[in-house]
């Protein structure tokens, strides 16, 4: 049995190449070729017609707004925009392709030679893009009984085809070297960033649980200064960021292994499974020409002009880096502080907050910290944990209005979570107000005084940071609920 190479060590003798292929799903309102709806989660094979089915005598005719959305992406990804280039017939039998071909794109693709930016732990890696190209996706074979889903084990299988001809734009990249010990965390952060980018064009809802976006891992190990790239393997449809960074984390330590043990890499796919973050072996990789590509006999070629093309380059929007950018300076953030907002993915939580309005301190305070430890602690994402943007928004006014204080407004957050209503009926059926009151402070204070004559001798001698100890002495007779400022107030009134 294949020993695994523990990660640094395997980082230690060799150096990764990766690459990404990433499918987008177009949020088009009919498929690709065809007039059926794209609708997710139709009833199986509701949404076929003789075009997507590949019935005899049926001709497809081809989506302009998948062109356009197509292009619309090569742009945003610094691309150059074909003038000319066509469809193809790309041969293969899957019991999901009804045709035994795909319509893709081969040799002459619509957009190629861009890239895309991102950073890691503050180093800037220039992805480069190798194509981008339009094409149809394939149906959904389903595979009933057995532990994995797979065929292997399954009792029998079903195939929905409602997917079938659905657009489906395919992002490769070019090999991307010289991010050592990094590959993984650079692997995710790319299809982090491809998936903001393509939701702020609006071109996907980019839902990696529902298949929108589905991105296959290339990795291959070979000594450093080697004159040439290892053989790569390509582990196919991981489903999740977390898992793109598992499975190139995966692949580098079982490939150092096989290249330890003395044996050869196999140039194959690879499935990744999400329960232990393995993969294992697929099939052999076939090569292009296994494929048997030729020029799709049924539709005309595709020359964008370059009029139209200028359109839609003149209308994409602000894109997530300078968008970034500009709201870091709006709301006076550190670069680290930034870091740590785009770690947790509150971006759009912030901006929401704000918007609802919160001051940007506030916003950044409650969602990277309380609210962050209770995702953490509930095992959810940061915009699941179940709190909404105009709530933060309410509790930090509250705060600020000197209603709540801040261990008081962590009561109210836990109110929310718990299903106990608004941030004001949680303070209301909790009785969670500050104390503010003056004759129930002064009598705390005056008891914290009373029992605490060391501490207040210390006070009437000068020392007055010992009116700390005072302050928290009110604050728990109050159960937290002094308004802290007025009570060391009160404090070295009465002790001056």
């Amino acid at each position: 049995m294949l020993e695994l190479v523990p990660y640094d060590e395997a980082l230690s003798r060799y150096e990764p190449v990766i690459g990404l292929e990433t499918h987008v799903e177009l949020g088009t309102v009919t498929k690709m070729f065809c007039g059926c709806p794209t609708t997710f989660g139709l009833p199986p094979n509701t949404a076929v017609c003789p075009v997507c089915l590949g019935l005899p005598g049926s001709l497809p005719v081809t989506n302009r707004a998948a062109i356009e959305y197509t292009i619309t992406i090569g742009l945003a990804l610094n691309c150059t925009i074909a003038t000319w280039c066509r469809f193809a017939r790309k041969n293969y039998f899957y019991p999901d392709m009804p045709k035994n071909f795909q319509i893709s794109q081969y040799d002459e693709p619509l957009c190629t030679d861009g890239f895309l930016d991102v950073v890691v732990e503050g180093q800037s890696f220039r992805i480069g893009i190798e194509r981008v190209h339009l094409e149809e996706d394939t149906g959904k074979s389903l595979h009933v009984g057995g532990a994995t889903g797979r065929i292997h084990g399954a009792d029998y299988s079903l195939v929905d085809y409602n997917r079938a001809g659905i657009p489906l734009v395919e992002v490769v990249t070019k090999p991307v070297v010289g991010t050592g010990s990094l590959a993984p965390v650079v692997g995710r952060a790319y299809v982090t960033e491809l998936r903001d980018l393509l939701r702020s064009l609006g071109v996907s809802d980019v839902r990696m649980e529902e298949g929108s976006l589905r991105c296959d891992v290339n990795t291959s190990l070979a000594p450093p200064g080697a004159p040439e790239w290892g053989t790569r393997t390509e582990t196919k449809n991981v489903n999740s960021l977390r898992s793109v960074e598992r499975a190139i984390r995966f692949e580098i330590s079982r490939q150092a292994g096989v290249l330890d043990a003395g044996g050869r890499v196999v140039q194959e796919t690879r499935h990744f499974h999400e329960d232990n973050g393995s993969t294992t072996s697929g099939r052999s990789k076939e090569e292009a020409q296994d494929y048997r590509y030729f020029p799709e006999p049924d539709l005309v070629p595709l020359a964008p002009p370059p009029d139209w093309v200028d359109s839609l380059r003149a209308a994409l929007p602000e894109l997530p880096a300078a968008r970034r950018a500009r709201l870091q300076a709006e709301w006076a953030l550190s670069d680290r502080e930034m870091a740590v907002l785009l770690n947790l993915g509150a971006l759009d939580l912030i901006g929401e907050t704000i918007g609802a309005g919160s001051a940007p301190a506030d916003a950044y305070k409650w969602w990277t910290g309380e609210l962050a430890r209770q995702a953490n602690q509930a095992g959810v994402e940061l915009p699941e944990v179940g709190v909404s943007p105009a709530q933060v928004a309410r509790v930090a006014e509250l705060v600020k209005s000197g209603t709540l204080n801040d261990k008081l407004a962590r009561q109210v957050l836990e109110g929310i979570l718990a299903g106990e209503g608004s941030p004001d009926e949680i303070v209301a059926a909790r009785g969670l107000a500050v104390v503010s009151d003056e004759g129930v402070l002064a009598e705390a204070v005056d008891a914290a005084i009373a029992a605490n004559p060391d501490i207040a001798a210390k006070i009437r001698d000068g020392k007055v940071a010992a009116a700390g100890a005072l302050v928290g002495a009110v604050m728990k007779a109050t159960r937290g609920q002094a308004d802290a400022t007025r009570a060391r107030e009160l404090i070295l009134q009465r002790l001056a």
